[in-house]
């Protein structure tokens, strides 16, 4: 009897732990799984989560959520390890009603084109200007699937939302970059873009930008440029350096109280 009273304790602990990750995993369930295939027959995995009393009679914002480089696989899971859950929080999801879209990159595809990433070990040209014409095959079917998504849900086009960490963050950037008047605001964590793309968007969208100070993966001045080039073009930016945080700023960044606020207050 003592060994039990001893150890009671101890079972109940595991059993709340388990509960609670059971209930994580029900979450996450809450965004449904799709596959999109354009008219070239190619596909993207992308996961969709909709207010939860979805209404025909609304319109909702869109926010579009690119993940890491660690994230990519054909499981169409993986990508919602980083960002979901601020999205499942009941509390948001009752003050942020919206259509929250995750696509999920292959795993020997990018987000970007592959030799921007040679700025990453010192090479290339630091303003990410060998960057090709056109954007990557993997942003063009981001952006085909959001244009389809547009189509056929009741999505506000004057409030649509983009978000992206690490390899997401360069996709961020590269994205606003390719269509500079689509997306109302952005959140880019952690990563870095070509400068010459900055003044297309600049005009068009707020922008808040965060880094990690000690990351060792991304190093911050890489966001740090683009943030300087926007603020010459009279952009609507703000930059939030987290200094004792590494490659994840997304942990901070996550848990800024007005994050969601002044995402979903900026419009066309």
């Amino acid at each position: 009897m003592n060994t039990l009273k001893t150890y009671f304790p101890v079972l109940v602990a595991i059993l709340i732990c388990c509960s609670s990750s059971g209930l994580s995993a029900q979450d996450k369930s809450l965004f449904e799984k799709r596959v999109f295939v354009n008219h070239k027959g190619d596909s993207l995995l992308y996961r969709i989560l909709y207010p939860e009393h979805y209404d025909n009679g609304k319109k909702y914002p869109m926010v579009l959520f690119l993940h890491g480089a660690g994230e990519r696989g054909n499981d169409n899971e993986k990508q919602l390890t980083h960002g979901a859950d601020l999205f499942l929080s009941p509390e948001n999801r009752e003050h942020f009603p919206a259509i929250v879209v995750f696509p999920q990159c292959p795993m020997d595809k990018y987000w970007i084109d592959i030799s921007v990433r040679k700025e990453l070990f010192g090479k290339g040209d630091p303003d990410f200007s060998q960057s090709v014409e056109q954007p990557s095959e993997q942003l063009d079917l981001v952006n085909d699937l959001t244009k389809k998504l547009i189509k056929e849900n009741r999505i506000d086009k004057k409030r649509l939302y983009i978000m992206g960490l690490s390899m997401g963050g360069f996709g961020t950037f590269e994205t606003l970059g390719r269509w500079p008047k689509k997306y109302a605001a952005a959140i880019a964590i952690c990563g870095g873009g070509n400068l010459s793309l900055a003044k297309k968007y600049a005009p068009h969208t707020s922008l808040w930008i965060t880094h990690g100070g000690k990351d060792d993966i991304v190093p911050p001045i890489l966001s740090q440029r683009v943030y300087k080039k926007l603020k010459e073009e009279g952009a609507d930016v703000k930059y939030s350096l987290y200094p004792e945080a590494n490659h994840n700023a997304w942990d901070p960044t996550f848990d800024e109280p007005d994050l969601l606020h002044w995402l979903f207050s900026k419009h066309k």
